[in-house]
């Protein structure tokens, strides 16, 4: 791999053998008959009215959100909308929503999620919160799983794409983030090609532990390499964190060739409980820096945004014991933690090997000084140094590893399409089985904490090609479910997916399905438009503004006929479902509204912005079915031409209403 004609077979050959293997595999492909056995049919089997055992949270990839499935069935429960619009429900689109996109470059509508991540106490998923990771335009979410809901989103400063996050610590003190396109730090317009010189690596340690005051705890500089995935030691390495990283030669041009020139890469080995020593020692200091910290107050249920203008940084090299690097065999994505929190295991995308190294011989190593040079002041050790063992062999393009807790360890092939379990201390691969095709990422429940269910395994594909009816050129996404509760994995079940799944993280259903919110107590609601009975329903206009604060219940609007709106206003639509049960949401849309629908939880305010552009009669009505008169829960807005003498009015169950003064209005607003 030293020069270029020779990397270049080899990269030719792994092309060449996934096309052989892709298409073998799809020549062998069982039949259904035989791969789903009235055995694994059972195993997937959830009964009419019976629950699955857990919760899998799948990210959604190039859609921006989360899909929520049950295990063992496969069936989709849910789209948790994060960093996209979400017509479903109007996240995004309500007036009460729209702050939680926005960012330091506006309002963003579109992400790209790849790592959910559920919080932990004492190292186990504890079924709080969820976390993942906006790639595009940095940013981390948190949603909260009583109400399966987008509560927060910080933005990542000094980050080109978010690709290495989000990664928990044991007792969620920290969600870590790093930058996967190193850029200029402040950013700032340089030469592409002074690459080496001007561009940089972080590393972020952001404080998650209290909702709504996610923040930036401090930011370490690091080199200007590719920053990937990680996982936060346990048991023996608590208080340290893994981070894989490519591109340590510093290519900024055809990276798949200029970025593979060096035998190894590194997984860095980063002390937090040091860095968290620098900070109280006075090395961290504040850097100006611009970015957006959005949340949903829990009292009044809307969005707010605030600007963040500094963020507190040091340099790696200044805080000696923070970090080390580990030779790890090329272009490693992986970097997992076992149970123990004793190995580490790497998946170099380019090695024939699956290195895993030893917690015990790095701190070791660092004791002796067992040093082969370094990188900015940073130390970088050597191979043996920390290594434990080398699993032999074990396919092509290995990326991610999963434990079962039970002393083995499951990795994902992409080339070859397999997942391949090994055994933790010996390092032989005990079992293997093809996936179709074309696996990324895999997952078992809690298999990154230090207590995992090993029940089921999921692989997470990239390629589907004959295993659903097709579908135009671009096939459904796909995941499969595996038992591994024997010595030999089997197959159980395929199951479609939204998006493009990275990866995921699954649960037991008992830890969050107990703890679920079932409706917003309507008296104990603060939103500022809350109308919690007809009688407080009306109509105002503040010049060109016209606030229409309306009522949703089985089944109508009050009021539901509206005159006395003019072309060119504003009007707000402020709809509060009074239902006092669970899962009886209302909708409410109006034809010619350029942004989406609303969806009210009951008790829940929601408010729709709408701009008529010319006169006419426009109908609303409730887009969730709701009753057996769900169709009869509809209305009326009348618009008049600028300057109409037709007054505002509504039409409510005591009859016609005038509209409020403005004034009146105002103060009871206020």
């Amino acid at each position: 791999m030293a020069t270029f004609p020779k990397f270049r077979n080899f990269v030719g050959a792994g092309v060449l053998a996934s096309a052989v293997l892709l298409a073998f595999a799809c020549a062998r492909r069982p039949s259904s008959g035989g791969l789903l056995s009235a055995d694994a049919a059972q195993r997937v089997y959830v009964a009419p009215g019976q629950y699955d055992e857990f919760y899998a949270f799948m990210s959604g990839g190039f859609n921006g959100q989360i899909g929520v499935y049950g295990l063992p069935s496969g069936r989709r429960l849910k789209t948790i909308p994060v960093f996209s619009q979400y017509p479903e429900n109007g996240y995004g689109y309500s007036e009460e929503t729209k702050p939680m996109l926005n960012t330091s470059y506006g309002f963003i509508p579109w992400d790209d999620t790849h790592h959910p991540a559920l919080s932990q106490t004492n190292g186990e998923d504890d079924g709080r919160w969820l976390f993942i990771n906006a790639n595009n335009t940095p940013r981390i979410a948190r949603i909260d799983l009583t109400r399966f809901e987008t509560d927060e989103i910080l933005e990542i400063p000094n980050a080109g794409g978010n690709h290495g996050s989000p990664f928990m610590t044991s007792n969620s003190e920290y969600v870590v983030s790093a930058t996967r396109f190193s850029v200029p730090v402040p950013n700032t317009d340089v030469p592409i090609s002074s690459f080496k010189k001007n561009f940089r690596g972080q590393i972020s340690f952001i404080r998650a532990d209290q909702p709504g005051k996610m923040r930036v705890e401090f930011q370490m500089l690091m080199p200007g390499f590719n920053y990937d995935l990680a996982r936060a030691g346990k048991g023996k390495s608590e208080g340290w964190f893994f981070f894989s990283m490519y591109n340590t030669e510093q290519a900024n041009s055809l990276l798949e060739v200029n970025a593979s020139q060096h035998d190894k890469d590194f997984v860095a080995a980063v002390n937090w409980k040091a860095i968290e020593g620098c900070a109280k020692s006075g090395k961290v200091k504040n850097t100006t820096a611009s970015y957006s910290h959005n949340f949903t107050d829990e009292f009044t249920r809307q969005a707010k945004s605030e600007t963040i203008t500094s963020v507190p940084q040091f340099e790696a090299k200044d805080c000696p014991g923070a970090v080390y690097f580990m030779p790890t065999p090329k272009s490693p994505h992986g970097a997992d933690v076992d149970p123990t929190g004793e190995y580490i295991a790497a998946g170099g995308k380019l090695a024939s090997v699956i290195p895993v190294h030893s917690f015990t011989k790095l701190l070791k190593a660092i004791e002796d000084k067992a040093y082969e040079g370094e990188i900015e002041g940073i130390p970088v050790l050597k191979y043996e140094a920390t290594l434990a063992g080398e699993v032999k062999n074990p396919g092509l393009g290995p990326l991610h590893t999963e434990f079962d807790g039970k002393g083995y360890a499951y990795t994902s092939f992409f080339i070859s399409s397999e997942v391949v379990k090994w055994k933790l201390g010996t390092w032989e691969v005990v079992d293997r089985v093809p996936t179709y095709y074309s696996i990324g990422h895999l997952m078992i429940p809690g298999g990154g904490t230090m207590k995992p269910t090993p029940k089921y395994l999921v692989a997470m594909n990239k390629i589907t090609k004959d295993r659903y009816l097709p579908t135009g050129p671009e096939l459904t996404q796909s995941a499969q479910l595996y038992d591994i509760t024997g010595d030999k994995m089997k197959l159980l079940l395929d199951f479609p997916t939204e998006g493009e799944p990275h990866y995921a993280q699954a649960i037991l259903a008992s830890k969050i399905k107990d703890r679920q919110v079932k409706f917003y107590k309507l008296a104990d609601s603060k939103a500022p438009m809350v109308t919690r009975s007809e009688k407080e329903t009306g109509l105002s206009r503040e010049g060109k503004k016209v606030h229409v604060r309306m009522t949703a219940i089985r089944s109508h609007f009050s009021p539901d006929n509206i005159e006395g709106v003019q072309v060119g206003d504003t009007v707000l639509f402020h709809v509060t479902n009074l239902e006092q049960d669970w899962d009886v949401p209302h909708g409410f849309a109006i034809m010619g509204a350029q942004n989406g629908e609303l969806l009210i939880m009951p008790g829940e305010t929601r408010t729709l912005s709408w701009v008529p552009r010319k006169p006419g009669v426009y109908p609303m009505y409730c887009t969730d079915f709701c009753s057996a008169l769900h169709q009869e829960m509809q209305g009326y807005v009348r618009v008049s031409a600028p300057g109409s003498n037709v007054a505002l009015s509504g039409v409510t169950s005591k009859g016609p209403q005038p509209a409020a003064k403005a004034e009146a209005a105002s103060k009871k607003k206020q």
